[in-house]
């Protein structure tokens, strides 16, 4: 295997070569094309027969290397980020970011509890002078996810909940997204899908991305995040496999890269189609 080395590089002239995004639409580009840099890393696209050297420009400030105007060390990150709390998914190499540009909130299942919006509003409230994207990622094969489909496919099993609260809790909050999948899937492929050896592995990854989908949509209907405000939301799933983020969207081919969430409930019956009619979808099944 090929050798690929990350550098974070602090020199003075970082900030220029580092400069951050002025509006929504130039941080959603930024952050996919980094994801798009990112996975090529490993590909063999980049570089298929040498090693590979990648840098990350840092701005020396952020590190408290050089002094500030004002002599402080401000937060001012471009984009918010709610992600899994899964050690396989660095939000921050995965769109090819360094300290002080993302602004990172890690829950198991990435789901909207108080303390996660009360952090994410925090972002939107006080760090509006940089901050122009709120971003929801999940991720494929989620722990989480998959212990609420697992639940959901043998009730018996919530049972083994009952003493534990904040794992339950979690569970809780997951079950509506995977019943709503669980309908979808139901509705596109007939009930017999249910029979399918690759039912339950089709429901984890639908409600997977669901589960991003709709904490995208909730946060900004929740915080008004609207192109007026400069301030959009955007969801995403990082596929472990292939180190890519991928979102289906409805009416169009394209899967690559975060997207806007869906605006209302016929938007989401769109998505759910979108979604299982996706070439990963019909290949999950087929394998």
């Amino acid at each position: 295997m090929k050798r690929v080395d990350i550098v974070y590089r602090c020199a003075e002239d970082a900030s220029k070569a580092h400069e951050r995004p002025h509006s929504a639409g130039e941080a959603l580009r930024r952050l996919n094309q980094g994801s798009l840099t990112f996975a090529s890393l490993f590909d063999g696209s980049a570089s298929p027969d040498r090693d590979v050297r990648y840098e990350i420009h840092v701005d020396p400030r952020d590190f408290g290397l050089l002094d500030s105007a004002d002599g402080s060390l401000r937060q001012v990150p471009f984009a918010a980020v709610l992600g899994c709390s899964d050690a396989r998914v660095p939000v921050e190499l995965i769109f090819s970011e360094g300290p002080n540009d993302l602004f990172v909130v890690r829950v198991a299942g990435n789901t909207l509890g108080d303390d996660v919006l009360g952090s994410l509003k925090f972002a939107v409230e006080r760090l509006r002078a940089s901050l122009n994207l709120i971003v929801v990622l999940g991720h494929s094969g989620c722990g989480a996810v998959t212990a609420a489909v697992d639940v959901f496919l043998d009730p018996a099993g919530y049972f083994s909940l009952a003493s534990r609260h904040s794992v339950r809790m979690l569970v809780d909050r997951l079950q509506v997204v995977v019943h709503a999948a669980a309908l979808r899937i139901d509705s596109e492929c007939g009930a017999d899908i249910r029979r399918h050896p690759k039912y339950r592995n089709l429901l984890i990854e639908t409600s997977v991305v669901t589960n991003a989908a709709l904490a995208a949509h909730t946060l900004r209907q929740e915080m008004m995040l609207t192109d007026a405000a400069n301030v959009r939301a955007a969801y995403g799933v990082y596929l472990l496999s292939d180190r890519t983020v991928w979102a289906p969207r409805a009416g169009s081919d394209e899967v690559f890269g975060l997207a806007a969430p869906p605006d209302d409930p016929q938007g989401f019956v769109d998505f759910g189609k979108a979604v299982l009619r996706s070439k990963r979808m019909t290949d999950l099944l087929s394998a």
